[in-house]
């Protein structure tokens, strides 16, 4: 049995970097597997806005970082974060070794990924992130804490209704 890393996606800029956001959860991931030789790491997000897949710009800062490749499961599907545990989801259920899942968002984000990630039936830990370099106005904090507040529990409801409906295609 072994622990999962799974790295949230968010913003790539143009050119393929990572926005600041995408690196703060990046950094938290390379803390947390330099910790834990055994974690395995998923970075997960498909192409947005700009440039390659998320989940491919994580990839490649983590092994600029020194994560040995064969410790990272690349999942560029994703489009939202619903999708990325879903598709995290499946990964873990297919390799069957999985003890607990490292939650790597960014701190507004956690408490749904968290949730989400326990009702599929996971044990989860939240780790505090490294500091991050400047700051969000009060405004942009506010429409993210909003976002949540809204997406939580519609997540929730369509990743029951998804577990619903598959437990009764099983019978």
């Amino acid at each position: 049995m072994r622990n999962y890393v799974i790295v949230f996606g968010a913003a790539v800029r143009p050119g393929g970097s990572p926005s600041a956001a995408l690196q703060h959860r990046i950094d938290g991931a390379v803390a947390w597997a330099r910790r834990d030789p055994e974690a395995i790491v998923i970075p997960t997000g498909g192409v947005g806005d700009e440039g390659p897949a998320e989940a491919d710009v994580m990839r490649r800062c983590l092994i600029a970082a020194g994560i040995a490749t064969h410790r990272i499961v690349v999942e560029r599907l994703a489009r939202d974060t619903l999708e990325s545990v879903r598709l995290c989801d499946a990964i873990l259920r297919e390799r069957g070794d999985c003890r607990i899942v490292v939650c790597c968002t960014s701190g507004y984000r956690q408490p749904r990924c968290a949730l989400l990630l326990r009702l599929l039936g996971y044990k989860v830990v939240v780790p505090g992130l490294p500091e991050r370099a400047g700051s969000l106005s009060s405004v942009a904090q506010a429409r993210l804490i909003l976002k949540e507040f809204v997406a939580t529990p519609y997540d929730v409801a369509l990743l029951l209704a998804r577990r619903l409906t598959a437990s009764h295609a099983a019978a």
